[in-house]
């Protein structure tokens, strides 16, 4: 969009908040760049420049706005509808793989050259990898800076700086501040209505060291009743809970692991993380967002719907559902094959049992987390004849876990949605329910569909659309490509748990 500078210069003066993160302004009579919706006044349009990544604005020589902080926006939300490269690549920018592997780390798992990923990156974005990356650094940099008193070198190495020169010079650049001065306004300002609104305010949680609470920003509108009622109701004893309304979990990290608590409110979600390695802070934020959906855009996806006159009332009673996804795409296969054929609280007892035999323990002294969902290289010694499931069942469940152990297939935010598919149901037990709904909550798939779903065929039924999977994917065609929030709104017809926040 930062191409249609008409468009990008209405969005300003309206001051329009469903486009931070979808394009910057950079202003050249200060050099500083500010999201679309920044409550100064909007300057002049011949004094506009728009970028489509806040890497791009500084690498451009613009630094950050200290009022509106749009580094901290949204991410755009063109990463969840779209698999090619430059989608990809971003997805495992966001996930710190640059930080952990380098570039040529990063074209690896894409399988291009480094060259052409960079060459894509700068013609999309105006910023290559590094800057993307360095961008990133800069903003976890930030948050460890305002909101705890780690010492500045120890913090430099938890952003993923590899130098406190580079800290320091980075910091300067892209806030005109030192970090000493970041620090010490951080420390003067109150908490007041700016930090509330900004992307991932935080703070220490005063007793407890390594933990932080934040706020993580979304796109409004936003219901959360099947969001959390979702992942309330599927919850894995031990891995996961619902505690003084909060969803919790553990989560498995590059550099340690974490728990992490996620409160829904109305205008932010609440993080409250606490982490082994603060050098996993950028991917645990990341991973929480993909779980709860954040970057989507619910306008788009809600308009689209909303042409079908049967799905418009839904919508309209209940708009900005979300997809609830997965911080572990492997994790989410395994338990896709155990809720097989069986009700949640089966699949929930299968999967408890894997996690008792198989993951490793953590300690949660605010609550009932006890364990990692085992990785499948913790699954592959695993003895068919110790599972409870049908004999068919314990060959697909085994033979998944042997392909993911050894990397034939590989789930993850840089895997080709359709390539993906393809090895899924190729594997002995693989439907197209189970094929769809890992491409749904795993791959972050927005337009993957489940006609043949009971719950799907239920709602469609009562609706008066038609209710045959061929028929109804006929139908929806029309709500391509955000198919997969359809089912949401089909699936909150229903009275199960899932579709409510649990009390």
């Amino acid at each position: 969009m930062h191409t249609d500078t008409e468009s990008c210069v209405r969005a300003v003066r309206a001051k329009d908040a469903r486009f931070d993160g979808v394009f910057f302004t950079a202003v050249v009579t200060t050099g500083i760049y500010c999201r679309p919706s920044c409550p100064v006044v909007p300057p002049k349009p011949r004094n506009m420049r728009f970028y489509p990544s806040a890497a791009a604005c500084q690498q451009a020589g613009f630094r950050a706005c200290k009022r509106c902080r749009p580094d901290t926006t949204p991410g755009s939300p063109q990463w969840n509808h779209r698999a090619d490269l430059v989608a990809r690549a971003m997805r495992l920018v966001a996930d710190g793989v640059v930080d952990r592997e380098g570039v040529t780390g990063l074209a690896a798992r894409l399988g291009y050259s480094a060259r052409q990923v960079e060459r894509q990156l700068l013609a999309e974005l105006g910023a290559g990898p590094l800057a993307l990356a360095r961008a990133q650094r800069a903003q976890t940099a930030r948050i460890l800076i305002e909101t705890t008193e780690l010492p500045m070198a120890e913090l430099a190495f938890a952003a993923g700086f590899a130098s406190i020169r580079t800290f320091n010079d980075t910091v300067r650049e892209v806030y005109a501040l030192a970090p000493g001065e970041l620090r010490a306004r951080a420390a003067r300002s109150a908490d007041s209505a700016h930090n509330a609104h900004t992307a991932h305010s935080a703070r220490t949680e005063p007793g407890t060291p390594g933990v932080l609470s934040l706020r993580l920003p979304f796109r409004a509108p936003l219901d959360p009743s099947n969001l959390f009622g979702h992942l309330a109701a599927t919850a894995v004893p031990g891995v996961e809970e619902w505690r003084d309304g909060a969803y919790r979990r553990t989560l498995r990290l590059p550099y340690g692991h974490g728990v992490v608590a996620l409160t829904p409110a109305a205008d932010h979600i609440g993080c409250r993380l606490a982490l082994t390695d603060q050098r996993d802070l950028t991917v645990a934020i990341s991973r929480c967002r993909r779980l709860l959906d954040l970057d989507a855009d619910p306008v788009a996806v809600d308009a689209q719907l909303r042409t079908d006159e049967l799905l418009a009332p839904l919508v309209d009673r209940a708009p900005g559902r979300r997809v609830p996804r997965t911080v572990d795409e492997a994790e989410f296969a395994v338990r896709a094959v155990l809720g097989q054929q069986v009700s949640t609280a089966a699949a929930r007892t299968h999967a408890a049992r894997l996690v008792a035999a198989h993951g490793a323990p953590v300690d949660d002294p605010e609550g009932g987390l006890t364990h990692l969902f085992p990785a499948p290289e913790e699954l592959a010694a695993l003895d068919p004849e110790s599972l409870a499931l049908p004999r068919s069942r314990r060959t697909t469940l085994t033979t998944l876990i042997a392909q993911l152990a050894d990397g034939s297939l590989k789930l993850g935010v840089d895997s080709d949605w359709e390539e993906a598919r393809a090895r899924l149901r190729a594997l002995p037990g693989f439907g197209p329910w189970t094929v769809e709904v890992i491409a749904m909550r795993a791959l972050g798939d927005p337009d993957a569909f489940l006609p043949g779903d009971l719950g799907v065929r239920r709602a469609a039924e009562g609706l008066g659309l038609p209710a045959t999977p061929a028929a109804l994917t006929a139908r929806a065609a029309a709500w391509r490509p955000w198919r997969a929030y359809a089912v949401q709104y089909l699936w909150a017809t229903d009275a199960h748990p899932i579709n409510h926040l649990p009390v």
